[in-house]
């Protein structure tokens, strides 16, 4: 079957400037947002408090920084950093 291609439907240079930015960004946020997902999986199957402890400001980094870029509402990530830190300190 034929793979339909945005740029092929694109008259205007910007509009294919635009195409490959939008693809270019949409592969940025993928990634961040399942590596963030993926620590955050991480940190909820610690048991050690100490290590977790440790390891807490970097998904909470990780968190902060998707929410400064919109990719995630900040409500949603003041959401988890709470749920977040609940856990560590209850270990």
């Amino acid at each position: 079957m034929y793979q339909f291609n945005q740029e092929e439907m694109a008259h205007h240079q910007s509009a294919k400037k635009r195409i490959r930015q939008d693809e270019k960004k949409r592969t940025q946020n993928r990634y961040y947002k399942k590596s963030t997902r993926t620590a955050i999986k991480k940190l909820r199957e610690m048991t050690d408090k100490k290590e977790a402890e440790s390891f807490l400001p970097k998904v909470l980094s990780m968190v902060d920084r998707l929410a400064k870029r919109n990719t995630w509402h900040g409500n949603k990530a003041s959401n988890l950093k709470g749920k977040l830190m609940r856990f560590v300190n209850g270990l």
